[in-house]
């Protein structure tokens, strides 16, 4: 006898597929409401609280006091709910602070790694609470370092501060040739290198980095000649400018320098009468 075949599942009404699909649709909803709700629940526990911070890395300018006073108000949230990028920021205007990578540290606290400036001389004023890094980067800080009153200052529109930098090293050892120092080291609006020695003396290197330095360069190697002529002077000041020469003025005697002669280092050639522009 044959089996009479199963009757066909009858499909169901559009309507009614339609509501099956939005009552999944919202328990899903409201499991994964549910679910947020308990980990915000959670995170607000006090066991997330978060109980320290952990520095380390360059912290030589760095205490508890400060990162307490500075940073601390300003932390939002618990271990788990912390916004970490606006942490860093906070560490980043701490004084000194040239970077900083902010980590959770299971259970409760945090871990902090800064980086500091390399403070290498004053810039702007000095004692004005500016200072300008090796890296040419200007930022604010009060010295601790009792050598800070020998720095040397660096002046010049902040967007220049690493070629300013950049042309400090290239003009200390020729200064050093001189037995002095750089006290200032001005770059103007117009592009003008203006150095200042220690003790005061100005000196005019005019304008392009490639072309005061040669200016500089060529001062530096008249001097053995000219102390041999008026002795061992200090320079008052000096305006290098000039396209063939210089003008000087030494401690007790006003001069310029005669031509340059084709071989062996030699004083200058005469300046026009007319001074260069700036």
């Amino acid at each position: 006898m044959a089996r009479r075949a199963a009757p066909a599942a009858m499909p169901l009404p559009a309507d009614v597929r339609w509501m099956n699909a939005v009552a999944a649709v919202l328990l899903t909803a409201v499991a994964l409401a549910a679910g947020v709700g308990v980990v915000a629940w959670m995170a607000r526990q006090p066991m997330w609280t978060l109980r320290g911070i952990t520095l380390v890395g360059d912290v030589a300018h760095q205490n508890a006091v400060t990162v307490r006073a500075l940073v601390v108000p300003h932390l939002r949230g618990t271990f788990l709910t912390l916004d970490l990028a606006a942490a860093r920021e906070r560490f980043e205007a701490l004084p000194w602070v040239r970077e900083a990578v902010v980590e959770r540290q299971f259970p409760n606290r945090l871990r902090v790694t800064l980086r500091e400036h390399e403070a290498l001389a004053w810039w702007g004023e000095p004692g004005a609470g500016q200072l300008v890094s090796v890296r040419g980067e200007v930022f604010e800080a009060d010295p601790d370092d009792p050598a800070a009153e020998q720095w040397s200052t660096l002046d010049g529109p902040s967007a220049e501060a690493e070629t300013v930098v950049a042309m400090y090293r290239r003009l200390q050892p020729l200064v050093a040739r001189l037995g002095r120092d750089i006290e200032r080291l001005t770059l103007t609006e117009r592009g003008a290198w203006q150095l200042r020695l220690d003790g005061g003396a100005p000196i005019e290197l005019g304008r392009g980095e490639a072309d005061a330095v040669e200016r500089l360069q060529r001062f530096v190697t008249t001097q053995t000649a000219l102390r041999a002529r008026y002795g061992a002077r200090d320079i008052v000041s000096a305006d290098l400018r000039y396209p063939n020469g210089y003008a000087l003025q030494l401690r007790g005697v006003t001069t310029e320098p005669v031509p340059a002669r084709p071989k062996g280092p030699a004083p200058a050639a005469t300046p026009s009468p007319n001074p260069p522009s700036r």
